[in-house]
């Protein structure tokens, strides 16, 4: 059994939703199915083909073509080939379908951004700081797409084990100006920002 969003066709009217979009609701919990009124926790199928994708390129794993929302880019088709935008949402799908694995909560979350969420699974004492320290160190410094989903999915699975939600938006944005060297700095910069904060003091609240 599928969710809506993957049985329903795109609406030619607005664009359509992100997978995680379509199950979170805007106060972090899930929406509610109109029709019954059971929250829309994603299936397990759907989670299962998300993760076929890790380590795949874009429309090489068929279980993910109904999950995807992004609008065929005609110019491209025509090459046989896909966008940027679409190989973006293809990481990030498969990245949220490991992240979600047995978690009862949603784990897209606006507003967290990558960095952040970082910061709070280096404030959790799970995992050693240095550790830590240089595997984002590795993230930020990728040359190369594939290099950084490698990394991007040895965090995730940490993020998965302390429960620590990110917003998916942001991510898949975040990869999609991967593809260009020149953009990539200024994500850099964002993770930065994000992360380095840990050595400010905690509030004492």
């Amino acid at each position: 059994m599928t969710t809506e969003h993957t049985a329903t066709a795109p609406d030619t009217a607005k664009p359509r939703r992100r997978y995680w979009e379509d199950v979170t609701a805007p106060n972090h919990t899930w929406r509610i199915d109109p029709r019954t009124k059971q929250p829309r926790r994603p299936p397990g199928e759907d989670l299962a083909a998300m993760r076929s994708g890790l380590g795949r390129p874009v429309m090489d794993s068929p279980k993910m073509w109904p999950l995807y929302s992004c609008e065929i880019n005609d110019a491209l088709a025509r090459r046989d080939e896909v966008s940027d935008e679409q190989k973006a949402e293809h990481a990030a799908l498969a990245l949220f379908g490991l992240h979600q694995q047995s978690q009862s909560t949603p784990m897209h979350r606006r507003g967290t951004k990558l960095g952040e969420a970082l910061r709070a699974l280096r404030r959790s004492g799970k995992f050693s700081e240095e550790a830590l320290d240089t595997r984002v160190a590795q993230l930020a410094g990728a040359t190369s797409v594939p290099a950084l989903l490698v990394h991007l999915r040895g965090l995730v699975t940490q993020l998965r084990t302390i429960g620590q939600p990110l917003d998916y938006n942001h991510l898949m944005a975040d990869i999609q100006a991967w593809h260009s060297a020149d953009r990539r700095p200024q994500v850099r910069l964002k993770w930065a920002i994000g992360y380095q904060v840990w050595k400010d003091k905690a509030p004492a609240d």
